[in-house]
C-alpha cells in the first residue's frame, strides 16, 4: 500500500534532515534484531521528527522504549492481561516500539518472521490496540492517504506534513472574548503570520473550536481556539522569543482582545513581566 517513494509524495522530506544518520548496528546488536531496511532509509531521509502526531524513535530510542515497553507492560499484563495481547519483545514475535504519539499511542512492530515482513500493531493501555498487515512506511503512506481507518489515532490531517525535531518554547496566551467574530479574528492573526500552512480543525461552534496552523517561514506551530478557553498556543525556537513576542502580541491587539495572561507550558508567567 505504498512505499518510500509513494511517501515522499504525499509528505514532503525537509531539505535538511536533522540527525539523518543514527547508529543502527549498535541497535541491532543491542536488540538481536535486524531491523527492517524501509524503516533504516525511511529515518534516513526524513531524519529525527514527527508525522504530525506520529514521533519516529531513534536507534537508541528503540533499544530505551523496548526495555521499558518490556517493564511497564509486562507487569501491566500480569495484572490485566486482556489489555497486552500479544508477546513483549524479547519473547519471539513480540511487539517493538518503532513511533509514538502525544496521546501515549505506541506503533510497534510485531517482530514475526523476516523484517522486511513485519506488520504493524497500534496500542495504547487506556484505549486497547489495532493490528494492521503493513510495515511502518506502508502503513503512514495508508494512513496519511486516507486508505485506512486507524481509530485510536483518529482520522488524518486533510494535509499531512513532517516536522523536524527541534527544541522549541510553548508559550499559551489567553485572551478576553473580543467584539469581532471567532472567524476574522482567525483571519486576522493567520494574515499577521502569512503564509500559513492547515494543521486540521475542530469546530463545534463557539466555546468548542480548535484551528491549527503553520506559520511556514518562521517555523512557529500555533493554534487558536475556544474549548480550552480563549487563546493562543504557539511553538516557536527558542531564539525567536523577542520576535514571537512582537508579533503576537501585536496581532492580538489587531484582533480586538485584550491579553489576560501569558504562560509557558511549566506554568511560568511569561512576556508581560
Amino acid at each position: 500500500m505504498g512505499n518510500l517513494d509513494d511517501l515522499i509524495q504525499l509528505i514532503p522530506p525537509p531539505g535538511g534532515p536533522v540527525d539523518p544518520g543514527g547508529d543502527w548496528q549498535s541497535a541491532e546488536k543491542e536488540l538481536g534484531l535486524v531491523l527492517p531496511p524501509e524503516f533504516k532509509a525511511l529515518a534516513a531521509r526524513y531524519g529525527a521528527g514527527n508525522f504530525d502526531d506520529i514521533s519516529l524513535l531513534s536507534p537508541g530510542e528503540l533499544v530505551v522504549s523496548a526495555r521499558d515497553l518490556l517493564g511497564t507492560a509486562g507487569a501491566f499484563r500480569d495484572d490485566c492481561p486482556e489489555m497486552v495481547p500479544f508477546a513483549l519483545w524479547p519473547e519471539p514475535g513480540g511487539v517493538l516500539e518503532w513511533a509514538r504519539t502525544g496521546n501515549g499511542d505506541s506503533l510497534c512492530w510485531l517482530t514475526e518472521g523476516e523484517p522486511e515482513d513485519w506488520t504493524t500493531v497500534v496500542w495504547n493501555p487506556r484505549a486497547g490496540s489495532g493490528r494492521y498487515p503493513l510495515g511502518a512506511v506502508a502503513f503512514l503512506c495508508a494512513y496519511f492517504g486516507g486508505r485506512l481507518d486507524v481509530p485510536l489515532l483518529g482520522p488524518p490531517p486533510p494535509e499531512p506534513w513532517f516536522d523536524s525535531r527541534r527544541d522549541r518554547s510553548h508559550v499559551y496566551v489567553k485572551l478576553s472574548a473580543g467584539e469581532l467574530p471567532y472567524e476574522q479574528r482567525l483571519g486576522i492573526l493567520r494574515d499577521t503570520l502569512s503564509p500559513t500552512a492547515d494543521r486540521g480543525f475542530h469546530d463545534e461552534g463557539e466555546g468548542n473550536r480548535q484551528y491549527h496552523f503553520k506559520a511556514c517561514d518562521r517555523d512557529w506551530l500555533l493554534t487558536y481556539e475556544d474549548c480550552y478557553g480563549h487563546q493562543i498556543r504557539v511553538a516557536f525556537p527558542p531564539e525567536d522569543d523577542g520576535e514571537a513576542r512582537a508579533v503576537i502580541l501585536g496581532a492580538v491587539e489587531a484582533m480586538g482582545c485584550q491579553v489576560l495572561r501569558v504562560m509557558t507550558i511549566e506554568g511560568k508567567p511569561a512576556w508581560l513581566g
